[in-house]
């Protein structure tokens, strides 16, 4: 199409001007004299361009292939500085850098997909059996990511040799050992009960069941009456002796302070931290004076607080006539143990009933302290933890009325 200005004839569209090269000039083993330079660079090209087309790019990561190809693999020349600088009668070698396109990010994806974390070696709790499974861990790996682009580019201007991931490998910062020193045996405490009270056992084997596989973290507070709850028929709490207004009577969850007492004692064995407890108002069996640890609805509960930096596991087991806890977890370096003292009797007073069912032996009432000795470095030092004092139970004696005339 021609258009007019001026006067002036100007064909629109007109090719460019691209100047020839001169004779006898070869690029890179091809003949390019008397091209132009846009022909002499697409003829250099494709040469170039047919080589990458056979050309495959392999990284490889351990087991895992990632593979690239043209035009993902592609190149940058200078055959244009080349032809413009030509001579006739010359043979010229164009540089050639070869890339794979988007290096930067697939580098970090594949350092992504091909890294991982060290798993430190670790226990795990469990309520039954052997109480701590431990696993070594294994070390992590972290892919060198500068060395992985330095070896894709080598590799794509040599001769697209296999480029293979290299690693750092990322340490795991703890070992076996200091995980089983944080789940040693801290304590074991062990009551007795009579087997054959078969309402009572039953009760102290469901109360010792659901403190049974508790996890007492740094800082936290065991609290029994909200793991072990409401001591009622409905959740499957049986009568039995308790202890109520200073007398033995009949109760919903009788046996219940057998668990509470003995779960006392071994964590005062381990070491953890009471932060509340209640004595009863009568002096028990199965633990001597100041050992022991009543619980009731809301009002007194048991409460023990981990104050050291690691976990404490706690399992409890029952048999036809004892309750267990064992405590687990981290040693404070101390070797603790109990004892109590008997400081003083309260006689008991004595009553006659006319019902030979009611008569009863009675039990002077109890003074006593409960102290805590605590053995480290080689020094044993003793500390007094209560002071209690346990009511007598008064004797009654039958005595037959005799009939009025």
């Amino acid at each position: 199409m021609l258009a007019f200005s001026a006067g002036v004839i100007c064909f629109a569209g007109a090719f460019a001007y691209s100047p020839k090269v001169p004779k006898k000039v070869t690029v890179n083993g091809v003949s390019v004299g008397g091209m132009t330079r846009a022909e002499a660079a697409r003829a250099v090209r494709k040469v170039t361009e047919d080589y990458l087309k056979d050309k495959t790019l392999k990284i490889v990561a351990g087991s895992t292939e990632y593979k690239f190809a043209y035009p993902e693999i592609y190149y940058k020349d200078d055959v244009y500085s080349v032809l413009k600088n030509a001579q006739s009668g010359k043979s010229y070698k164009a540089e050639t850098r070869c890339y794979l396109c988007g290096m930067e990010e697939i580098a970090s994806w594949i350092c992504l997909n091909e890294s991982s974390s060290a798993v430190e070696p670790y226990a795990k709790f469990s309520s039954y059996g052997v109480p701590f499974e431990y696993f070594e861990g294994n070390d992590g790996r972290e892919p060198d990511r500068a060395k992985l682009i330095e070896d894709t580019a080598n590799s794509l201007n040599g001769g697209f040799e296999d480029v293979v991931l290299k690693f750092k490998t990322v340490n795991r910062k703890t070992t076996l050992e200091s995980v089983k020193q944080k789940t040693r045996l801290l304590s074991s405490f062990t009551t007795k009960f009579d087997g054959g009270n078969l309402n009572r056992a039953s009760n102290i084997r469901l109360a010792a069941s659901k403190i049974n596989g508790c996890v007492l973290t740094s800082g936290k507070t065991l609290s029994f009456n909200n793991i072990v709850g409401a001591r009622v028929k409905e959740r499957g709490f049986l009568s039995a002796k308790i202890i109520e207004n200073g007398e033995f009577t009949e109760g919903v969850g009788g046996g219940v302070c057998q668990v509470s007492t003995t779960l006392y004692n071994a964590a005062l064995l381990s070491g953890l931290e009471i932060e509340e407890y209640h004595p009863h108002s009568l002096a028990v069996s199965y633990v001597p004076p100041s050992r022991d640890a009543m619980v009731s609805g809301k009002a007194c509960d048991l409460k023990i607080k981990n104050t050291g930096e690691t976990p404490v596991y706690i399992r409890a087991h029952t048999t036809n006539g004892s309750v267990t806890f064992d405590i687990y977890g981290k040693s404070d370096g101390a070797v603790y143990s109990l004892d109590s003292s008997v400081t003083g009797n309260i006689p008991a007073e004595e009553e006659t009933t006319d019902d030979p069912a009611k008569e009863r032996a009675g039990k002077d009432g109890v003074l006593s302290e409960g102290y805590l000795k605590i053995t480290r470095g080689g020094t044993t030092k003793s500390v007094r933890i209560r002071k209690d004092k346990y009511l007598p139970v008064k004797k009654r004696v039958y005595t037959e009325i005799e009939a009025q005339g």
